[in-house]
């Protein structure tokens, strides 16, 4: 199946998903009181997504892959902040655990996607024809 839009991709929809989870989970409770703790957390939940959405935007197999790259490293640097947070205490075991395999699966799908789009050929230039308009 080919994707016609980035919200079709499973890799996004999986960094969705964690976006909306901590978002969730520092909406309430301690997280939500320590201010540069949960902006940070959600920066970089909320970043994921948007940079899979970016890349795909992008139309060449070697930008996406770019942004599934940078995408990974904000899913990796969200589970470090789970973890963070369920060892601070503003998080329960339970519920950090939950989305840090949310993450885990999320980045496996999008390094399957970096991994396919690095095989992809880039386009060649389209020519031009001589008295063609600009």
């Amino acid at each position: 199946m080919v994707a016609k839009r980035f919200q079709d991709l499973e890799a996004w929809q999986l960094a969705n998903d964690v976006k909306r989870e901590v978002f969730a989970l520092t909406e309430s409770g301690p997280a939500s009181r320590d201010f540069e703790f949960r902006d940070q957390i959600r920066r970089s939940a909320a970043s994921a997504p948007r940079n899979i959405a970016e890349g795909f935007g992008r139309f060449r197999p070697k930008e996406f892959a770019r942004g599934c790259e940078v995408a990974n490293g904000e899913l990796q640097e969200t589970g470090h902040g789970l973890g963070d947070g369920k060892e601070r205490k503003y998080l329960t075991s339970e519920s950090a655990d939950r989305v840090i395999a949310l993450t885990i699966r999320a980045r496996m799908v999008n390094t399957r996607l970096l991994l396919y789009l690095r095989t992809c050929k880039e386009p060649k230039p389209r020519r031009r024809h001589k008295g063609a308009r600009t």
